[in-house]
């Protein structure tokens, strides 16, 4: 998942320590949001989020429908606001990782921002083994973006679970956990 060059997105004011957007940034995303809601019904269906992804990233349309699916935590076929937040944010801090330029996350890096993913000591590892298809002990986008969408999707599940919403990063955590758990499974 990778921001094309010249959009917007690329101008606002991200905060990097606690990964969020000012408040005038917020507004920004609020009233870009309410534009492409041309249905007025305060959400965005699948087909005016496939085109806001075509046009501000570089996916290919399996991993814009993918992505919509997961957002889509209710299964209702419409995202609100809060998630058109939450990709957004991931969008920009997709960017933010890559800190060296790349274009991979490697274990210094992840350990840099894994407080973005509520991550500490040997999760990371265990999570760059997992998700490091290559092999070449660092995260390419592709690689990244299976784990996000495994965090997006163990918090669908984690909801079912709970009967409420939790934030990623605790859901991250349940998930290297339920991953561990698996492999004493094996």
């Amino acid at each position: 998942m990778k921001l094309k060059k010249g959009v917007f997105f690329e101008y606002l004011n991200f905060n990097k320590f606690h990964c969020l957007l000012s408040l005038t940034n917020t507004k920004i995303i609020y009233d870009y949001f309410c534009l492409l809601d041309i249905h007025e019904k305060k959400t965005l269906n699948d087909i005016q989020f496939y085109h806001f992804m075509k046009h501000v990233t570089t996916m290919g349309k399996k991993h814009i429908m993918l992505t919509f699916d997961m957002l889509d935590w209710d299964g209702d076929g419409e995202i609100g606001f809060e998630e058109f937040y939450m990709i957004v944010c991931i969008l920009l801090s997709s960017e933010l990782l890559d800190m060296d330029g790349s274009k991979t996350i490697n274990l210094k890096e992840f350990k840099a921002s894994g407080f973005l993913f509520n991550l500490k000591g040997s999760d990371f590892k265990k999570i760059l083994n997992l998700f490091d298809i290559t092999g070449d002990e660092c995260l390419n986008l592709s690689e990244f973006q299976k784990f996000t969408m495994m965090c997006m999707d163990a918090q669908k599940e984690f909801k079912k679970k709970r009967g409420k919403l939790h934030r990623l990063m605790d859901v991250c955590t349940y998930f290297v956990k339920e991953e561990d758990r698996l492999h004493l499974l094996d």
